[in-house]
């Protein structure tokens, strides 16, 4: 209704004719089926699933995605049935952005409230965690960071013999693995959620049982690095059958298409909007430093094939001059006053839109490494250069979860892997979206 405003009422468009009489009748009949519409396609879209975790900038995709075909099934309904109803066209055009700025409005301020209300109320669940390991720190984080879980972590339980993580404070382990029917009886556990994989599937299963007969919930945490790529495809020639592992979403020529679509369309405007700032920068750079304000890298793109990476300069010019190629460190004495501003906002990146624009890297995508690492990290880490099978990325699924700089590299192999397993145009914009509000480990 507020599109048949601005069309027809507003005044900010002229009309070649007088509106219809009934105009109001008119179009809250189709806003009515409309509606009903959207409905069904949120429900399908599960995005009336409760609680909501996760962060509001995730949801914005599928909010769009869902009003996007919700305008499109009700255009197909209103020429439809255009001899009966005549619906224009701007209006249904309008109605995509009024609809998406409203319901991302009321999303976004019922989200706040019932965010604000879940972290100050008292926890309900007391969640037990078995594993001692990097896996059960990083899930005690999120569960930290999701208020509407209202979960409260208790303590852990030691499943093996290995080094605990030190994140993990002494006086929360409570005992092996052996002593949790005692430990759960002793104590008041609402869940128990496993994050070793290791554990054999019989022991996994008394768990289960014991979870059971104390009504209690059981979760686990996959071997995600083992499951990721075991997505099999058959094939038979002639009547030999060959199983290979299935086609990344990537391998398909339409998905290829759209992603390139969006890289040139995306990689033009970031490089207009990003011109003054990169002109900025380059003044800033020569101000505090000699030398030259773009700096050339050769780093490894698709297929393995290198390119020249290009970035605004934020270290000295002799910077790897006495100890060649390393990683960059918190308070890297290497960096330029320049280049520490530079750094932590993201801006010496800039540059790389027309590394994309060139066809050599993408909007979205594992982040290109050097040749010289890998050399070294192709031997070392399982599946590394299965982050090769695309173009690399200005950002991605593994840098917007903090993965970045000198961080764990099979934790970073795994959020690449995940990423180009789920390719999806939402999947892009959702991770872009997130690129604007992180800049953890961004040194």
């Amino acid at each position: 209704m507020l599109a048949t405003w601005i069309r027809f009422r507003s005044g900010f468009i002229t009309l070649a004719a007088t509106p219809q009489e009934n105009l109001v009748q008119h179009y809250s009949m189709g806003a009515t089926v409309a509606t009903l519409l959207m409905l069904i396609i949120f429900r399908y879209q599960a995005l009336f699933v409760r609680p909501q975790t996760g962060s509001f900038v995730d949801k914005i995709p599928r909010i769009i995605k869902a009003i996007g075909f919700g305008i499109l099934g009700t255009a197909v309904l209103a020429f439809t049935v255009q001899n009966q109803a005549d619906f224009a066209r701007l209006v249904v055009g309008l109605s995509f952005g009024t609809i998406s700025f409203l319901v991302l409005l009321e999303r976004y301020i019922l989200f706040r409230i019932e965010w604000n209300l879940a972290r100050h109320s008292a926890h309900r669940m007391n969640v037990l965690i078995l594993g001692t390991d990097h896996v059960a720190t990083r899930l005690t984080q999120t569960l930290k960071q999701e208020p509407m879980l209202r979960a409260n972590v208790v303590g852990f339980i030691k499943t093996n013999s290995d080094p605990d993580d030190p994140a993990i404070p002494q006086d929360r382990i409570y005992g092996k693995i052996n002593q949790l029917e005692q430990i759960v009886k002793d104590r008041q556990i609402h869940e128990i959620i496993l994050t070793d994989a290791s554990i054999p599937h019989p022991k996994i299963l008394q768990i289960l049982m014991l979870c059971e007969h104390n009504l209690i919930g059981f979760k686990m945490v996959p071997d995600l690095f083992r499951i990721m790529t075991t997505s099999m495809d058959v094939q038979s020639l002639n009547d030999i059958p060959l199983l290979g592992i299935s086609p990344w979403p990537l391998d398909q020529f339409r998905n290829r298409l759209l992603k390139r679509l969006e890289d040139v369309v995306g990689a033009t405007i970031g490089l207009i909007i990003s011109a003054p700032i990169i002109a900025v920068a380059a003044i800033m750079i020569k101000k505090t430093s000699p030398g030259p304000v773009f700096y050339v890298q050769q780093r490894c793109g698709e297929g393995g094939k290198t390119f020249n990476l290009y970035k605004l300069r934020t270290m000295r010019i002799d910077a790897e001059a006495a100890t060649g190629p390393v990683w960059t460190q918190p308070e890297d004495q290497r960096r330029t006053p320049a280049g520490t501003f530079l750094r932590a906002h993201n801006l010496d990146e800039l540059p790389q839109f027309w590394n994309v624009i060139k066809g050599e890297m993408s909007l979205v995508g594992p982040r290109p490494e050097r040749p010289h690492f890998v050399e070294q990290f192709k031997g070392e880490i399982v599946k590394y250069m299965f982050r090769h099978v695309s173009k690399p990325g200005m950002t991605g699924w593994a840098q917007v979860n903090g993965l970045r700089g000198n961080t764990d590299l099979t934790e970073r192999v795994k959020y690449d892997l995940y990423y180009l397993e789920n390719w999806s145009l939402s999947f892009d914009f959702k991770i872009l979206l997130r690129t604007l509000l992180t800049n953890q480990n961004a040194y």
